[in-house]
């Protein structure tokens, strides 16, 4: 088992110790064109009001909340929650592009001593250690399933590896909003009427986008332009109850 480094060590029980640095990697596992995406987090900034650099990674500045990683005395595994800020819509477009999202999450500690130069006023930091991170290394923990998700936050529930082997991956993930390109197959929607991101009608083409939710669908497929045997149905691909509020 890999062992917290000395220098980590030494800086947690030194009178004065340096902030605690938190870092989240998400690494999807559907691979793109054969190239792995991987995004980098961090819930705040450094010395100068910039994203934060580890190792010559830069984690974008993204407000995280974690909590959970505790291992009990229970004898259950612990499955943490991670919630993250939906600026934007960044993270529900990234679960409708990647549906199911399967990702590894990769968790890592480390001391602010340790950060790269660039991250202070001086420019220099004497003591940088991309190495120094808590146990040694990263956490991995795997995206079990979203237990939230609305305009402002979308909240995760991880599983560790050792709970992989009970893992069954859904065929598609829960969410209130559609999963289909617009004006795609599964979409089916014809040049008509236009509507912006807030269901609004618009003339021109450039403003054209659907805002992924129920009402979109019903504006663009009104009653008796639907699909099925009898016109009835919408195309709609997400689940209007599966709305969920922390």
């Amino acid at each position: 088992m890999t062992t917290t480094p000395e220098s980590v060590k030494r800086e947690l029980h030194s009178l004065e110790p340096s902030a605690i640095i938190e870092l989240f990697q998400l690494h999807l596992t559907q691979a793109v064109n054969g190239v792995d995406l991987v995004y980098y987090y961090h819930a705040g900034t450094n010395e100068l009001s910039q994203d934060l650099v580890f190792g010559g990674i830069t984690y974008s500045a993204v407000p995280i909340e974690v909590d959970g990683f505790e291992v009990t005395t229970k004898g259950t595994l612990p499955r943490p929650s991670m919630k993250i800020a939906n600026t934007d819509g960044a993270i529900t477009a990234l679960m409708l592009s990647y549906n199911p999202l399967q990702a590894e999450v990769r968790r890592i500690r480390t001391c602010k001593k340790f950060l790269d130069a660039v991250n202070f006023e001086s420019g220099t930091n004497a003591t940088a250690d991309p190495t120094a991170m808590f146990n040694g290394g990263y956490e991995s923990w795997y995206i079990d399933r979203v237990s939230a998700e609305n305009p402002e936050l979308v909240e995760f529930e991880l599983i560790g590896k050792l709970d992989l082997t009970n893992l069954r991956l859904p065929g598609r993930q829960v969410v209130e909003h559609c999963p289909w390109i617009y004006k795609g197959t599964e979409c089916g929607y014809k040049p008509g009427k236009m509507f912006n991101l807030k269901n609004q009608q618009v003339t021109n083409a450039a403003d054209d986008q659907c805002a992924k939710n129920l009402k979109a669908c019903e504006l663009r497929f009104p009653k008796g332009q639907g699909v099925g045997p009898k016109d009835e149905l919408l195309p709609f691909g997400g689940y209007p109850g599966a709305r969920l509020q922390i």
